[in-house]
């Protein structure tokens, strides 16, 4: 069921319109809103009620403009706008009522400039909400960040230094073809242009980035999501290949495109090639399949697994009753 659309709701709209495309005729409004054009007169005459100036010119080249005398806010926001906005902030674990943080001060600076009626449940939400810390969360400098953005919009080249997760350091020129929020984090959608491969680098581990003069063409179909998850696993100092006895619908479930590259050998078995600069998360996230697997290529994470196999081996012997270690002592001997 379709809900309807308040009258307030589009007088709103109609002021929107109307500044962003002064001269807008009352058809073109109707057309836009999706009313009748004496429905679209009626919504300026609401506009003008509140006190908001509406010029109106006649003749062919007529229509309706902001009128002098009153500075307009530069965004409007509807009640349910307002509440979205905040609900949105506190998904992504903001403290949305902390004064101290940017994002908690900017809402507050955004609520405070609405209406008092618009803004009260927007507000009421701030207030009385909390957002639990998102651990797994890693939010990049915001001044790296805006360099990074300026470069993906103007095509910008790149410089940048770079500390993967297990401390080495390096230097790379990037193609930056889009910034993309997963799971909190950030990442950068790239070409590595040295390797003339693709990478994804995460934001708040990039030390450093500087615009170059050299600009570049995106891949015309690019979908930033789909491209990031393929390429997740991909370009890192470790490189892996892992035989699972799972099928493969059950490793793209569990271990998702993080890993790297799933392919089936057969119905019940699959192959994972990939690379990662963490084995230790590496074999964490392995260790979670519900099927035996194989490191076949690998020393480090092949090193991490035993330890970590190692590790569980000894914790489940320290748990066990008396008696059972003296069966499989005895069993030892025998």
């Amino acid at each position: 069921m379709r809900s309807e659309v308040s009258p307030t709701a589009r007088a709103l709209l109609t002021l929107e319109l109307i500044q962003g495309r002064p001269g807008i005729t009352a058809d073109q409004l109707a057309d836009r809103l999706g009313v009748s054009s004496r429905a679209a007169r009626r919504y300026v005459a609401i506009l003008r009620e509140a006190g908001i100036p509406i010029v109106s010119t006649s003749g062919p080249a007529g229509g309706y403009s902001p009128g002098r005398g009153l500075r307009l806010p530069p965004v409007l926001f509807s009640q349910d706008e307002a509440l979205a906005l905040v609900m949105a902030v506190l998904d992504g674990h903001h403290p949305a009522a902390d004064p101290a943080d940017p994002v908690g001060a900017a809402l507050g600076k955004i609520l405070r400039a609405m209406p008092e009626r618009v803004a009260a449940q927007a507000e009421s939400v701030r207030r009385t909400a909390a957002a639990a810390p998102d651990r797994t969360a890693a939010r990049p400098d915001p001044e790296t960040t805006a360099t990074l953005v300026s470069a993906c919009a103007d095509r910008r080249v790149v410089e940048l230094a770079y500390r993967s997760e297990s401390g080495n350091e390096w230097t790379s020129q990037v193609e930056p073809w889009a910034l993309v929020v997963r799971y909190g984090r950030w990442y950068l959608l790239c070409r590595a242009i040295e390797r003339d491969a693709v990478r994804t680098y995460r934001v708040d581990r990039v030390q450093r980035a500087g615009l170059r003069p050299d600009t570049f063409e995106p891949p015309a179909d690019l979908d930033p999501v789909a491209a990031l998850e393929r390429h997740l696993g991909a370009g890192w100092e470790y490189p892996t290949e892992v035989v699972i006895d799972g099928s493969l619908d059950l490793c793209q479930r569990v271990l998702g495109p993080v890993a790297g590259e799933l392919t089936a050998i057969d119905a019940t078995t699959t192959r994972l090639t990939g690379s990662t600069s963490n084995p230790h998360g590496y074999a964490e996230r392995l260790v979670s399949l519900p099927v035996p697997f194989r490191v076949v290529r690998g020393p480090e994470l092949r090193a991490v697994v035993r330890e970590l196999g190692e590790r569980l081996v000894a914790a489940a012997e320290q748990a066990a009753p008396p008696h059972a270690l003296a069966v499989r002592e005895a069993g030892r001997q025998g």
